[in-house]
């Protein structure tokens, strides 16, 4: 057993590693836009499904309660929490546009939307970023090796980590997301 757990976080601190160094500059950038974003009154909307849908739950968290210490609270909703949306969305249309139509419904110029998707192949984020761009929106991608293809090509910033194995995919985003919430909270309430 110590063998696998090992062996799984040298995989691990690989993935990160190389991600890291080769998603710097993408990470500063979405750093960057997000501060703009909550400095010009914007929001943040974050969407994924599955393991991707509790993530941008987990952020939006962080942004609209607090990441390391207490301060106001900054704007940020996880599209995948209202049930009676998805449902009525999935059922009376059709399942690729459960995000898409909040998008068309909440956002505006100024805001940011967040589409996170292991694969980059998913069609209801790939349907929201598409919306997104349409009304103004910046557009960010988190998603793997696999997804840089596609679902970069629908976004102004998209952070590809450096696998296709969905755990580590999962594992460096969180980390990620960390490193961008505590910049965020330290550049708009320095302490």
């Amino acid at each position: 057993m110590f063998l696998t757990i090992e062996s799984e976080l040298k995989t691990h601190q690989a993935v990160l590693e190389q991600t890291v160094a080769l998603q710097a500059g993408v990470i500063e950038q979405v750093t960057e836009a997000i501060v703009r974003c909550f400095r010009g009154g914007g929001k943040l909307l974050l969407c994924g499904n599955g393991g991707s849908a509790a993530d941008a739950q987990h952020v939006a968290g962080e942004f609209v309660n607090r990441f390391r210490y207490d301060h106001a609270a900054l704007p940020a909703i996880a599209l995948t929490t209202d049930t009676s949306i998805l449902t009525a969305i999935g059922n009376d249309s059709a399942f690729e546009n459960i995000f898409s139509r909040q998008v068309e419904a909440l956002a505006k110029p100024g805001d940011i939307l967040v589409g996170i998707s292991t694969s980059g192949g998913s069609p209801n984020i790939l349907k929201a970023l598409e919306a997104a761009r349409t009304r103004g929106l910046l557009t960010v991608g988190f998603t793997g090796e696999k997804g840089r293809g596609k679902m970069g090509a629908k976004c102004d910033l998209c952070l590809a980590v450096s696998s296709n194995d969905t755990p580590r995919i999962q594992e460096s985003h969180i980390f990620i997301w960390h490193v961008i919430c505590g910049i965020v909270e330290k550049t708009l309430f320095p302490v």
